[in-house]
This record gives C-alpha cells, structure tokens and sequence, in this order.
C-alpha cells in the first residue's frame, strides 16, 4: 500500500525522526495542562476509584484509536496523517473538515500556552509584563520548528523527559510518603490508604464517571502525533508500532499511578479547591522548594505543549496545500524539508487565540476552546471510522501483505467509534462542555460549506483552463 500523494522530490519531507523521537513527542503531547492540573477536579467529582476506573476507560479508547492510526501510518506514513485517510476513506469534505479541526486544535493552545508559560515566568519575575514573556516563547518555539524536523524532535524530546522524570519522582516519592517511608510535614502520619476508602468506592455514584471520561479524553488528546509525525520517521513499519505499544503502556502507568498517589494523600474535598494537587502533596510531604520545582516543571510542559502544536499545526496546513485545498505556497518545503510558510501562518493564528484570550476571553476564545476540545474527539472517530473502511477495501492478499495489522478487525474500529461517539453525546449533559456542541457543529457544517464552495471553483478553474 504505497498509493502516497504525488509529490516532486524537492517537496519532500526529510526522514529524520527516530523512534525515541516519536516516544517522546506522543507522549510530550499528552503529559501537560491535563494531567498537571485537571486531576484534582476528577477526584473531586468522581471519587479516588472512580477517577481510576475513569482513566482506565480514557487509556481503552486512545489504545483503539492507536491500533487503527497504527496500521493507516505504517501502510501509508504520510504527513498530515489521519486527514489524509479521512478525505481517502470517508471523504474529501470530511477530510478537510477534520484538518481544519485539528489545526485550531492546536493553534488555540499554542495560544494558551504562550499566556499561560508568561504567567509562570511570573512567579519569578513579577515586574516583567506576560506579554514580555509571550513573545519571548513565541520566538523561542518558532526556531525551534523553523531549523530542522530533527532540531524540533530532538527539543521536543528532552521537553519530554523532564516532564516523564518528574512524574516518576512524584509517583515513587507519593507511594514512600502513603506507606510512611518518607515523613508527613509536621508529623501527620502516614495516610495509607484512608482517603480512597474513608469516603465509600464511588462516593457520587456512578454517573460522574461518565461525565468525567470526556475530560480524561481531552487530557489524553496529543498521542496522535504519531501519525502526523509519520511522513517524518525513519522505518516507520518499525517505529509506529513500538512507539504505540510503549506510548500507551507508559500513559497507563503514568496517568493511574498519579491519581493513585494523589487521591491516598489528599482528602477528596480538598481534590477539587486546590489549584495544584502536585504542589499541595510535595508540600505535605516536605519536600523544599516545591513551588519552584514544579512551576519550572510545569513551564516546562506548557512549552512542550505548544512547541508540539506549531509542528503539529504547520504540518496540517502543508497537508491541506498539499492537498491543492489551500495555496501552493503552503506546501513548499526549505532545503532541510521545513514548511516555512505553513508554520509561519500557524503562529500567526497562536498570536491571534493568544490577543483574543486577553481581549475577548469570555466570547471568541471560549467558543475558539470549545471547538478546540470538541475536535479531538472529533479526530479520533475519524480515525477509527478511516481504519474501517480502509481495511474493507483491501483483497485478503493485500490485507496478509500488511506490515502491521491491528489486532481484532472489526472489534477495533468498531469500538474505537462506539465510544468515541459516546464523548461526543456525553459533552451534552455537561453543562459546563455544552459550549463544544454549540460552538463545534456549526464549524463543521461550514467546514463542509467551503469545503464544496472551493471545490466547485477549483473544477471551474481547472476546466477553463
């Protein structure tokens, strides 16, 4: 299955990225905003076991997705990925929509993440503006996307292991301080495991898990950087696969170990007040400097954060040009394999979401999040949708011919899409995510608009021509 898009030699991409890259980006785009702060608030509303149980279900169903993105980038490991299967095995119009979506994705968060890396930086320097710091950092990442696709890669990977490095202190030195190895501040004794069990398994019932798994889902989004990043690997029929299994064994260990170490050492009602449970155990625990460490430590992910969404976001645009849906000068490529332009506009759209989260923080940027988190789901469903029909084509010799297969065809997609569905409906009962709804399905109905509009002038031109 080598039917790539056509492309001239010199508008090719560089195969530069290696398997400890591909590691570290998937899991550099989920180990962020999510994780570091979203955790108490699914304690809080779910309880100990259920916020467990809750990302358990998140980790099955980025697993599914993995597994159908998996064999799509290995058959055909192209840049821009899974819009590119969309538009082949869906549609044009659903292939365009679903680029769209993904690149104010993470557009917005760049956006975020340069305010919220400003604020950070704060905490240091409080007489220096955050639009200082904003435009330093936007600087910063734009040298690192715009040199080489390995300068990026290489960056994005120690981003990464710092991130990866903390989390594994936090989860040894948590379960020490749990079982009294490490003392409690001010002689507390040792928790054990009284605050997962004193307030009962699921201390709201059972619904709140459901409700929470949306935003599990969210905080999972960015595993799928392993597709976009396919065009750009070397031996990606090596490299996809082990990046996959060891990306979510990794996520799983990292994600449930966390909400483990954090709902034994803080009391449930306290999850949902504190603006960092991090902070709040390394400082019950003792350890010094625990605001500093973990405001470096979070600066830190948020600059990871956005460093992966330019790449990510560039590389839909080229995609899209590359597509002949956007203008040439999208898809031309530097001598080192860089979309200059396609990068250079997606910064541009960073600093717009970055001015309307000031100016207009409680209209345009909030229906902007809206779309934003509503997308990843919205991408994922694609994906399991594309692996489906994808595989309904091939004759039994090309399916044996496959250099990887996802295991369980038609349970993979099949689910995959089922529960994929389910986050989407979940959103409606949320009253605090009913804004994605709102917001996301007349973006896509336009999407599909332009899409025919353009599409229509295109054949008129080609025609006359």
């Amino acid at each position: 299955m080598n039917n790539h898009l056509s492309k001239s030699p010199e508008n090719q991409f560089k195969r530069t990225m290696q398997t400890r890259h591909l590691i570290m980006l998937s899991l550099g785009g989920v180990i962020g905003t999510g994780l570091f702060f979203n955790t108490g608030y699914i304690i809080a509303t779910a309880g100990a076991v259920g916020a467990i149980i809750a990302y358990l279900i998140g980790a099955l169903v980025v697993f599914l997705v993995m597994l159908c993105l998996g064999e799509l980038a290995v058959a055909m490991p192209e840049t821009g990925a899974f819009h590119t299967y969309a538009s082949r095995f869906i549609s044009p119009a659903t292939g365009y929509t679903v680029a769209w979506l993904y690149w104010l994705t993470w557009t917005v968060a760049l956006g975020s993440s340069l305010t919220a890396a400003g604020m950070c930086m704060q905490y240091w320097f409080p007489s220096i503006s955050v639009w200082v710091w904003c435009l330093i950092f936007c600087a910063v990442i734009f040298v690192l996307n715009i040199v080489t696709a390995q300068f990026f890669a290489e960056s994005e990977f120690w981003f990464s292991i710092i991130k990866v490095i903390t989390i594994i202190i936090f989860i040894i030195a948590g379960t020490a301080a749990i079982f009294g190895f490490i003392p409690m501040k001010n002689d507390m004794p040792a928790p054990f495991l009284h605050n997962i069990t004193d307030n009962g398994w699921f201390p709201h019932g059972l619904t709140p898990i459901i409700m929470t798994m949306v935003s599990v889902n969210f905080a999972f989004s960015g595993t799928e950087l392993i597709g976009i990043a396919a065009g750009e690997t070397k031996h990606p029929e090596k490299s996809i696969p082990l990046a996959i299994k060891t990306t979510i064994l990794r996520l799983i260990i990292f994600f449930v170990g966390t909400i483990f170490v954090l709902a034994a050492l803080l009391p449930m009602e306290q999850a949902g007040v504190i603006k960092s449970p991090f902070v709040m155990v390394f400082e019950n625990i003792g350890i010094p400097y625990a605001a500093d460490i973990f405001n470096f430590v979070i600066l830190t992910a948020i600059l990871s954060a956005a460093n992966s969404g330019l790449y990510a976001s560039g590389r839909m645009l080229w995609s899209l040009s590359n597509q002949g849906t956007l203008p040439k000068c999208f898809s031309r490529l530097t001598t080192k394999g860089i979309p200059t332009t396609a990068i250079t506009v997606s910064m541009l759209g960073g600093l717009l979401a970055l001015f309307s989260s000031v100016i207009a923080p409680d209209t345009v940027f909030v229906a902007l999040t809206a779309i934003s988190g509503f997308a990843v789901v919205a991408v994922w469903l694609s994906i399991c949708v594309s692996h489906y029909f994808f595989r309904q084509k091939l004759s039994q010799e090309q399916i044996i011919n496959l250099k990887y297969k996802a295991p369980y065809y038609p349970l993979v997609p099949i689910l995959g899409t089922i529960l994929c569905v389910i986050a989407c409906i979940g959103l409606a009962f949320d009253p605090e995510q009913r804004i994605a709804l709102y917001c996301g399905i007349p973006f896509v109905i336009v999407c599909f608009i332009v899409y025919h509009l353009t599409h229509k002038y295109q054949t008129r031109v080609t025609q006359n021509d």
